[in-house]
């Protein structure tokens, strides 16, 4: 006759093994329709976009100081219709706006002292915290490079204008830079049609040997 504890340790196990197995299914109760989330960039066309870090001058501190606003992806948006030029930039990770202003003419671009990848500027309205307020603002990139590409554009140059304080040494210096950064384009296009040329001269001659 069989232990009885036997028989209970081998009905549990069994149980055990029918309950690791058991992968129930249970419908929803109340069924959500997918939703497309707007973004409020569909209606704009995107002119400039690169990573960097962003600082608000906190004037409000006492001392006053530069506090850290966020690092991202920093665009400039055009919209299709009306014309205008934003601003707008978004933490990584949380998406969290830190930077949402249009740029106007009267704004001013200044280099930031101290360093060769950054630029400083105020804004009479940004909508980073939804309620609009004037701040002081300072965008670091990666290289000094990305510095000078935020400004090539002909469109950016014109709206965000550069040192309309008169700073002759700082503005022959970006304009020394964005003519550097021309070259470099100008050069890298050379160098594609060469290769382009290249590439149809080697065509050439494999046929004319396939035909031979």
């Amino acid at each position: 006759m069989a232990d009885p504890k036997d028989q209970e340790d081998h009905d549990t196990t069994a149980d055990g093994a029918e309950d690791s197995n058991h992968d129930p299914h249970f419908e929803p109760i109340v069924s959500l329709p997918e939703q497309d989330v707007k973004t409020l960039e569909e209606d704009e066309e995107e002119l400039f976009k690169m990573r960097a870090k962003l600082y608000r001058f906190a004037s409000e501190n006492d001392p006053p100081e530069w506090k850290e606003r966020g690092t991202g992806d920093v665009k400039l948006l055009k919209h299709k219709e009306k014309g205008t030029i934003r601003l707008l930039m978004r933490r990584d990770r949380t998406l969290k706006i830190c930077a949402n202003h249009h740029i106007i003419p009267m704004m001013e671009l200044k280099p930031n002292a101290g360093s060769d990848r950054a630029w400083v500027w105020n804004t009479l309205a940004d909508y980073a915290d939804e309620c609009p307020k004037p701040e002081l603002l300072a965008i670091r990139f990666l290289n000094a490079e990305s510095k000078y590409l935020f400004i090539q554009s002909n469109i950016l140059t014109a709206l965000f204008p550069i040192f309309a304080t008169g700073n002759t040494d700082s503005a022959n210096k970006v304009a020394e830079k964005l003519e550097e950064l021309s070259v470099k384009d100008k050069t890298s296009e050379e160098k594609k049609e060469e290769e382009k040329k290249e590439t149809k001269k080697d065509e050439k001659v494999v046929v004319k040997d396939e035909k031979n």
